[in-house]
């Protein structure tokens, strides 16, 4: 995982689409989808890592 772009495909595996036309919104989204999976267990804390890093960079 290396681009917001795979974050979204990560997130696509677990049917959640993220695109409202403003990429600081989406990036905001994203951000609280992956919390979401994290605090249920869905994802390993590594992904949950290496995804947050990646948005808040912003590539």
């Amino acid at each position: 995982m290396e681009t917001v772009l795979d974050v979204m495909k990560l997130l696509k595996r677990f049917g959640t689409y993220v695109y409202t036309g403003d990429r600081n919104a989406d990036l905001v989204l994203l951000e609280m989808e992956l919390r979401e999976l994290r605090e249920n267990g869905m994802i390993g804390t590594e992904d949950f890592m290496k995804a947050i890093l990646i948005l808040r960079k912003g590539d």
